[in-house]
């Protein structure tokens, strides 16, 4: 039960993953979450850094979708002035976005990364598509209600992989 839970990879911040490391893994496009994986869940813009990144992503050929479960609003404003193309209401973990944002990309699923900050939505997701995951420290501390009770429950699970000696890095 909990190897669907647990992600391929963990780093502490989407700016440790780079263009060269994804590349020699063969891979050719990203599946992004948006709030506290990107940017802070109520900061409605990209910060310069993560501009930067999007850029050195775009240069190296990599193809980059959000899939997010918030609303349209949200975003469309977050996505559109970047130039990249978003899924809202992805009501992930659930497979259809996920399914949608690889056939958008006309990639393979062998060619894909899922990027989130969350257990129970994006690496849940992605692991269910037997995609590769990359678990990322939440952006910001504080969180929407939903997702506060969401975290509750991976502090649950992150322990239990503890003590199954699954994983051996910190929150």
């Amino acid at each position: 039960m909990l190897k669907h839970f647990l992600p391929n990879e963990h780093v502490k911040s989407i700016f440790e993953i780079k263009p060269d490391d994804l590349t020699r893994k063969g891979i050719k496009g990203i599946i992004t979450d948006l709030d506290n994986t990107l940017v802070a869940w109520d900061n409605p813009e990209a910060t310069p850094e993560l501009i930067e990144w999007l850029k050195t992503m775009k240069d190296a050929g990599i193809l980059v979708t959000i899939v997010s479960n918030n609303n349209e609003v949200r975003v469309k404003a977050f996505s559109d002035p970047l130039k990249v193309p978003f899924i809202y209401r992805a009501r992930k973990p659930l497979v259809r976005s996920f399914k949608r944002a690889i056939r958008d990309m006309d990639l393979k699923p062998d060619d894909i990364v899922v990027i989130g900050d969350q257990l129970l939505t994006d690496v849940l997701g992605g692991n269910r598509l037997g995609l590769h995951t990359i678990l990322v420290v939440p952006v910001a501390m504080s969180d929407g209600w939903m997702t506060r009770f969401n975290r509750k429950m991976e502090r649950r699970i992150l322990s239990s992989m503890r003590k199954k000696g699954l994983i051996d890095w910190e929150d």
